[in-house]
């Protein structure tokens, strides 16, 4: 008891000369420590706008998990390197408004930039008979093989090219796309992106990616362009809101990361740089399509989690971005790569609009970030909010209004594997209920 007292007092006296000792200190060194601790403390821009509460938690996030928390992350370093949390995001209508894949068709459709094929059959592995006869019958065979089709003339083949990309579909409406593939892992319409440019080297796709970035950005918000008889968004913006959290993030010491369903090339051309998002191609992870022996894509893609060379078997895809998160990022091979890790091989935060996104953003331990573009199955899961951090936020630019009917989170809004839909279930198994679209422009 008196070693107590004695200890109260020492402590007691210690208070006392402190804060004497602070009181006749200059202002600046009295405010030294807290400066000291906001240096390690990015932020994010409180000029540009943010639905609700969503920039402070975010910036919770960043505070909690960042050199905020922990300043030897600003020092580099192996062990640092190591131990970074890391962010990823979708790229189109998520750091993008708008499409960068179709721009980038677009563009190619308008300028006779897509070769015809040996064989429209073969460039996807699901191509029906019916998809083969309507791009033969509509592009012809006057053109030889692996040259330029003329599509900025020839309207009907550039509908059907188009067509099949946007829908899946040719111009009759049939199936352009048949067989078995899993649902959540691919999409064939999506993996013949790059099949279609099968037999340009990837200096070639780059540039074009790069006219068409030049374009989408000098049109004005809201133009529209004709693909054939398409009529489709003319224009591409970055969202600033999106550059910020990202730049904000990397300051803090986040290895930040794109996962995109779209080609890898195109994405790289509008992720990387100073007029892009500053993330290199080390950290943009697409559809990777196998070249020849002459450096040109051909129709065949790299695979994930245990699945080799593939027609696109395993693209990032809904639960193909998780694996190639798991695969890229945190190294974890086999088929293992395809299901959720412990919380230290997750990503801190996720950010995505779509299904294709709702897994990878799910898995983030720190925030699922969701732009609302009235898609069921990711939706769902943002309203239900579960785990209480589920950030939804209106899309920055041309935000959609509100959707009029509740999402059907019970009955029809999970991508099921092998097609179809189903009810969404929590963790636990429980059924999400059917939600309203409360967060909307």
């Amino acid at each position: 008891m008196g070693n107590r007292h004695v200890l109260a007092l020492t402590l007691a006296t210690a208070a006392t000369s402190l804060a004497a000792v602070a009181a006749s200190l200059p202002a600046a060194a009295a405010t030294a420590a807290p400066a000291a601790k906001r240096a390690h403390c990015p932020q994010l821009s409180k000029k540009l706008p943010w639905y609700g509460e969503n920039r402070a938690r975010l910036q919770k996030v960043i505070d909690e998990r960042g050199t905020c928390s922990n300043p030897r992350l600003a020092h580099g370093g192996s062990k640092a390197a190591k131990h970074r949390p890391v962010a990823a995001f979708d790229w189109d209508n998520t750091v993008s408004k708008n499409d960068v894949t179709d721009a980038t068709i677009a563009w190619s459709l308008r300028h006779d930039k897509i070769l015809r094929p040996a064989s429209w059959k073969k460039s996807s592995k699901w191509m029906t008979d019916e998809a083969d006869r309507a791009l033969t019958t509509a592009c012809g065979t006057d053109v030889p093989v692996g040259a330029p089709l003329p599509t900025s003339t020839d309207t009907a083949c550039a509908d059907e090219i188009f067509n099949i990309r946007e829908s899946g579909k040719t111009m009759s409406g049939a199936a352009a796309f048949a067989g078995e593939w899993n649902h959540r892992r691919t999409v064939p319409q999506y993996a013949w992106v790059p099949q279609l440019f099968a037999g340009h080297t990837v200096k070639e796709l780059e540039s074009y990616a790069r006219k068409a970035r030049k374009e989408a950005l000098a049109a004005p918000v809201g133009s529209i362009q004709t693909v054939g008889t398409h009529v489709i968004p003319g224009y591409v913006r970055y969202y600033e809101q999106q550059r910020d959290l990202i730049r904000t993030l990397k300051k803090a010491g986040f290895d930040v990361y794109i996962v995109s369903a779209g080609s890898e090339p195109v994405t790289e051309v509008w992720s990387g740089g100073k007029s892009g998002v500053g993330i290199d191609r080390k950290h943009t992870i697409a559809i990777r399509s196998v070249l020849d022996k002459k450096g040109r894509i051909t129709t065949w893609n790299q695979g994930c989690g245990g699945v080799g060379v593939n027609k696109g078997e395993a693209i990032p895809y809904i639960d193909g971005k998780r694996c190639w998160i798991n695969q890229e990022i945190y190294g974890i091979k086999g088929k293992s790569a395809w299901e959720k890790q412990d919380w230290r091989h997750r990503i801190a935060l996720g950010g995505g609009d779509a299904d294709t996104d709702v897994t990878f953003v799910g898995d983030a331990t720190g925030a699922h970030l969701v732009l609302n573009r009235n898609k069921n199955e990711v939706m769902c899961r943002a309203y239900d909010n579960a785990d209480g951090r589920w950030v939804v936020n209106p899309m920055f630019i041309e935000p959609l209004p509100q959707k009029a009917d509740p999402y059907p989170c019970a009955t029809a809004a999970y991508n099921k594997p092998a097609g179809g839909f189903g009810p969404v279930l929590r963790d636990d198994g429980s059924v999400v209920p059917d939600q309203k679209d409360t967060i909307h422009g």
